[in-house]
């Protein structure tokens, strides 16, 4: 079966998944975002990658942070942005999501940026749309983060250089967590020899185990000597019925407090997706600590997401 990211020289096309995406795709990724890094430094932050190309946000599930990196990314390489308020769109009116991609493709679009509470839809958005335009995934319902991961990727390696010897644990909602799956494909695919997930049962999927991560459902055990904590947003609707009791056992049992983080490594890293709930998933002490570096996750997001829109629109056709 083809990798529908990929053209049928290998290049990348479409970032949908880090799913099946190959150690040197991933590579070139992260080696691209090393390149736009120190733009934020200069006076003039902007490079003329996509010059005359257009860049559509389309966000049918709100995220602020996501779609502003994007925005930005967008704008340094030149684009010309659009962001779209679907939910006063003609898709709120009842046109289908073909439909309202058909329509933008008639405007001259050049790269959808989707996020979309199906999953599988920038899938769909991708079988369906011309050679020349591309399809970047910013979130699609439970299934894939892949800039998320990506960022992620790039934070890991620039703190930790090699990622061969280290050990990762991804801490809190896996079960409804996009972040955590994309996470662990990226993981394995860059060879990292062990991933720990942590959380309570009722937040842990039961589909994990063949995808080679250890599953521990006590924190201090789970924690100890790992290199890296990834920890998860707990969404408040959790906090109600069946998956949590309240925030405070949660925290007391599952949020990454000083004490917590000491059983790891000294010079272990704390990384979060954001946005943060402190005092639920995280100590403010740890949030605010050096060993925290999830102010450079935002930094690094907008070069690794300059880097995919710049790779895909460089794939020839």
């Amino acid at each position: 079966m083809t990798n529908p990211q990929l053209n049928k020289h290998g290049e990348l096309v479409h970032l949908l998944s880090t799913e099946g995406l190959p150690h040197d795709v991933i590579t070139h990724i992260l080696d691209t975002a090393e390149t736009f890094v120190p733009l934020a430094e200069r006076e003039v932050k902007k490079v003329p990658i996509l010059r005359g190309k257009s860049v559509f946000n389309l966000f049918f599930e709100n995220s602020t942070r996501t779609r502003t990196t994007f925005e930005i990314a967008a704008k340094r390489l030149s684009a010309d942005v659009y962001n779209l308020n679907i939910n006063v769109s003609s898709t709120a009116k009842g046109e289908t999501l073909l439909d309202t991609i058909a329509n933008l493709t008639a405007m001259q679009a050049d790269i959808f940026v989707v996020r979309h509470q199906a999953s599988g839809a920038p899938y769909l958005i991708a079988q369906h749309v011309a050679p020349h335009i591309h399809v970047v995934n910013a979130g699609d319902g439970r299934h894939a983060h892949p800039t998320q991961a990506l960022l992620d990727m790039y934070t890991i390696r620039h703190f930790k250089k090699d990622f061969s010897n280290l050990t990762v644990a991804i801490v809190g909602d896996v079960l409804h967590s996009r972040v955590a799956r994309s996470n662990i494909h990226a993981l394995t695919t860059l060879g990292v020899p062990e991933i720990r997930v942590i959380g309570p049962q009722t937040l842990i999927p039961g589909d994990l185990s063949p995808m080679g991560v250890r599953i521990y459902h006590d924190m201090d055990e789970g924690l100890r000597d790992v290199d890296v904590v990834i920890m998860l947003r707990i969404q408040n609707e959790r906090m109600s019925g069946a998956f949590l009791p309240s925030s405070h056992e949660y925290f007391k049992n599952y949020g990454l407090t000083m004490e917590k983080l000491a059983l790891a490594k000294d010079d272990a890293i704390v990384m979060h997706p954001g946005p943060m709930n402190r005092g639920v998933e995280i100590a403010t002490d740890v949030a605010d600590s050096p060993q925290a570096v999830i102010l450079d996750q935002v930094t690094f997001g907008i070069a690794v997401r300059m880097a995919v829109m710049s790779i895909v629109a460089g794939a020839s056709e």
